[in-house]
Protein backbone atom coordinates (compact mmCIF):
# COMPACT_ATOMS: atom_id res chain seq x y z
CA UNK A 1 0.00 0.00 0.00
CA UNK A 2 3.00 2.54 0.94
CA UNK A 3 4.72 1.38 -2.52
CA UNK A 4 1.45 1.94 -4.33
CA UNK A 5 0.87 5.46 -2.30
CA UNK A 6 4.69 6.51 -3.14
CA UNK A 7 4.42 5.54 -7.19
CA UNK A 8 1.32 7.72 -7.07
CA UNK A 9 3.16 10.51 -5.15
CA UNK A 10 6.04 10.24 -7.95
CA UNK A 11 4.00 9.66 -10.85
CA UNK A 12 1.68 13.22 -10.03
CA UNK A 13 4.90 14.88 -9.64
CA UNK A 14 6.65 14.09 -12.63
CA UNK A 15 3.27 14.92 -14.31
CA UNK A 16 3.26 18.82 -12.75
CA UNK A 17 7.01 18.87 -13.59
CA UNK A 18 5.97 18.29 -17.21
CA UNK A 19 3.44 20.16 -17.22
CA UNK A 20 5.20 23.49 -15.36
CA UNK A 21 7.85 22.81 -18.28
CA UNK A 22 5.50 22.65 -21.08
CA UNK A 23 3.27 25.70 -19.87
CA UNK A 24 6.90 27.60 -19.76
CA UNK A 25 7.74 26.67 -23.08
CA UNK A 26 4.06 27.48 -24.73
CA UNK A 27 4.06 31.15 -22.65
CA UNK A 28 7.48 31.28 -24.05
CA UNK A 29 5.98 31.28 -27.91
CA UNK A 30 2.68 33.25 -27.33
CA UNK A 31 4.43 36.55 -28.34
CA UNK A 32 5.93 36.27 -31.31
CA UNK A 33 3.12 33.88 -32.48
CA UNK A 34 0.83 36.60 -32.00
CA UNK A 35 3.04 38.69 -33.79
CA UNK A 36 3.07 36.17 -36.63
CA UNK A 37 -0.68 35.98 -36.31
CA UNK A 38 -1.38 40.28 -36.22
CA UNK A 39 1.25 40.25 -39.45
CA UNK A 40 -0.34 37.62 -41.69
CA UNK A 41 -4.01 37.29 -41.05
CA UNK A 42 -5.09 41.05 -42.91
CA UNK A 43 -3.45 39.33 -45.65
CA UNK A 44 -5.52 35.72 -45.95
CA UNK A 45 -3.66 33.69 -43.20
CA UNK A 46 -6.83 33.42 -40.67
CA UNK A 47 -6.71 29.28 -41.44
CA UNK A 48 -2.58 29.17 -40.69
CA UNK A 49 -2.73 31.28 -37.41
CA UNK A 50 -5.82 29.32 -36.49
CA UNK A 51 -4.17 25.79 -37.07
CA UNK A 52 -1.08 27.11 -35.86
CA UNK A 53 -2.76 28.35 -31.86
CA UNK A 54 -4.02 24.58 -32.80
CA UNK A 55 -1.15 23.01 -32.93
CA UNK A 56 0.80 24.89 -30.12
CA UNK A 57 -1.96 23.52 -27.92
CA UNK A 58 -2.12 20.24 -28.76
CA UNK A 59 1.97 20.15 -29.17
CA UNK A 60 3.28 22.19 -26.64
CA UNK A 61 0.71 21.40 -24.29
CA UNK A 62 -0.09 17.86 -24.89
CA UNK A 63 -3.91 18.95 -24.87
CA UNK A 64 -6.21 16.80 -26.63
CA UNK A 65 -6.88 17.83 -30.11
CA UNK A 66 -10.85 18.96 -30.52
CA UNK A 67 -12.98 16.74 -32.42
CA UNK A 68 -13.70 18.54 -36.65
CA UNK A 69 -13.88 22.01 -35.27
CA UNK A 70 -17.80 23.25 -35.90
CA UNK A 71 -16.69 26.28 -38.02
CA UNK A 72 -13.68 27.98 -39.34
CA UNK A 73 -12.25 31.24 -37.07
CA UNK A 74 -13.25 34.53 -39.70
CA UNK A 75 -10.25 37.03 -40.12
CA UNK A 76 -11.75 39.30 -37.14
CA UNK A 77 -11.98 36.30 -34.35
CA UNK A 78 -8.15 34.97 -35.33
CA UNK A 79 -6.78 38.88 -34.89
CA UNK A 80 -8.94 38.79 -31.84
CA UNK A 81 -7.58 36.15 -30.48
CA UNK A 82 -3.85 37.59 -31.87
CA UNK A 83 -4.68 40.53 -29.52
CA UNK A 84 -5.54 38.86 -26.53
CA UNK A 85 -2.79 36.34 -27.01
CA UNK A 86 -0.17 39.15 -27.07
CA UNK A 87 -1.81 40.71 -24.39
CA UNK A 88 -1.43 37.03 -22.13
CA UNK A 89 2.11 36.78 -23.76
CA UNK A 90 3.14 40.27 -22.32
CA UNK A 91 1.79 39.03 -18.90
CA UNK A 92 4.05 35.83 -19.72
CA UNK A 93 7.42 37.59 -19.65
CA UNK A 94 6.92 38.51 -15.52
CA UNK A 95 6.74 35.11 -14.26
CA UNK A 96 9.19 33.94 -17.77
CA UNK A 97 11.59 36.55 -16.56
CA UNK A 98 11.38 35.15 -13.08
CA UNK A 99 12.69 31.93 -13.90
CA UNK A 100 15.45 33.64 -15.90
CA UNK A 101 16.46 35.41 -12.89
CA UNK A 102 16.01 32.25 -10.43
CA UNK A 103 18.89 30.37 -13.06
CA UNK A 104 21.23 33.77 -13.16
CA UNK A 105 21.13 34.89 -9.74
CA UNK A 106 19.75 31.44 -8.13
CA UNK A 107 21.52 28.66 -9.56
CA UNK A 108 24.57 30.57 -10.94
CA UNK A 109 25.26 33.20 -8.64
CA UNK A 110 28.77 32.73 -7.81
CA UNK A 111 29.23 32.76 -11.26
CA UNK A 112 27.67 35.88 -12.19
CA UNK A 113 28.87 37.40 -9.46
CA UNK A 114 32.41 38.02 -8.28
CA UNK A 115 31.62 39.66 -5.06
CA UNK A 116 32.42 40.72 -2.68
CA UNK A 117 30.16 39.35 -0.66
CA UNK A 118 30.22 41.68 2.50
CA UNK A 119 26.63 43.20 2.11
CA UNK A 120 24.71 40.05 -0.04
CA UNK A 121 22.23 37.57 1.77
CA UNK A 122 24.36 35.19 3.53
CA UNK A 123 27.59 36.83 3.36
CA UNK A 124 30.62 37.33 4.16
CA UNK A 125 31.38 33.97 2.37
CA UNK A 126 30.69 33.30 -1.54
CA UNK A 127 29.36 29.90 -0.58
CA UNK A 128 26.87 31.69 2.28
CA UNK A 129 25.54 33.98 -0.79
CA UNK A 130 25.05 31.29 -3.34
CA UNK A 131 23.34 29.10 -1.06
CA UNK A 132 20.94 32.12 0.32
CA UNK A 133 20.54 33.41 -3.20
CA UNK A 134 19.13 29.73 -4.21
CA UNK A 135 17.19 29.39 -1.30
CA UNK A 136 15.54 32.83 -1.76
CA UNK A 137 14.94 32.11 -5.36
CA UNK A 138 13.06 28.61 -4.98
CA UNK A 139 9.40 29.60 -3.66
CA UNK A 140 9.89 32.68 -6.05
CA UNK A 141 11.30 30.16 -9.17
CA UNK A 142 7.82 27.97 -8.06
CA UNK A 143 5.32 30.86 -8.10
CA UNK A 144 6.81 31.90 -11.22
CA UNK A 145 5.71 28.39 -12.56
CA UNK A 146 2.57 28.77 -11.15
CA UNK A 147 1.77 31.71 -12.81
CA UNK A 148 3.11 30.18 -15.90
CA UNK A 149 0.93 26.98 -15.62
CA UNK A 150 -2.18 29.41 -15.18
CA UNK A 151 -1.32 31.43 -18.19
CA UNK A 152 -1.02 28.70 -20.22
CA UNK A 153 -4.32 27.29 -19.38
CA UNK A 154 -6.33 30.58 -19.75
CA UNK A 155 -4.68 30.56 -23.04
CA UNK A 156 -5.74 27.52 -23.68
CA UNK A 157 -8.99 27.85 -23.30
CA UNK A 158 -9.07 31.39 -25.48
CA UNK A 159 -7.48 29.14 -28.41
CA UNK A 160 -10.56 26.45 -28.22
CA UNK A 161 -12.90 29.61 -28.89
CA UNK A 162 -11.55 29.51 -32.08
CA UNK A 163 -13.10 25.76 -33.08
CA UNK A 164 -16.53 26.86 -31.87
CA UNK A 165 -16.40 25.71 -28.48
CA UNK A 166 -18.19 27.94 -26.16
CA UNK A 167 -16.11 29.81 -23.47
CA UNK A 168 -17.24 30.61 -19.86
CA UNK A 169 -18.68 34.04 -18.95
CA UNK A 170 -15.28 34.74 -16.73
CA UNK A 171 -12.94 33.68 -19.83
CA UNK A 172 -12.82 37.25 -21.31
CA UNK A 173 -13.02 39.41 -18.40
CA UNK A 174 -10.39 37.34 -16.69
CA UNK A 175 -7.89 38.05 -19.15
CA UNK A 176 -8.49 41.79 -19.08
CA UNK A 177 -8.04 41.52 -15.82
CA UNK A 178 -4.56 39.60 -15.80
CA UNK A 179 -3.29 42.14 -18.47
CA UNK A 180 -4.43 44.86 -16.64
CA UNK A 181 -2.63 43.42 -13.58
CA UNK A 182 0.87 42.84 -15.59
CA UNK A 183 0.79 46.24 -16.38
CA UNK A 184 0.68 47.50 -13.23
CA UNK A 185 3.13 45.02 -11.70
CA UNK A 186 5.35 46.05 -14.40
CA UNK A 187 5.02 49.44 -13.77
CA UNK A 188 5.57 49.18 -9.98
CA UNK A 189 8.86 47.40 -11.03
CA UNK A 190 10.10 49.47 -13.30
CA UNK A 191 9.59 52.19 -10.51
CA UNK A 192 11.19 50.15 -7.59
CA UNK A 193 14.41 49.75 -9.93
Amino acid sequence: MAATAHLTNRSRSYQLARLAGRSLAYCATLVPVALLALATVPWGGAGAAAARWRALRTGLLGAPPTAAPDRRPGPVAVLGHGLLSLLLGFVALLPLGVELLMVLRGVLYGIVDSGPYDNSWGGPSRAGAWLAHFLVGLPLSAAGLAALMGIAAVHQRLTRRLDGERSPLWLLPTTLLMALAGALLFVAWTHQI
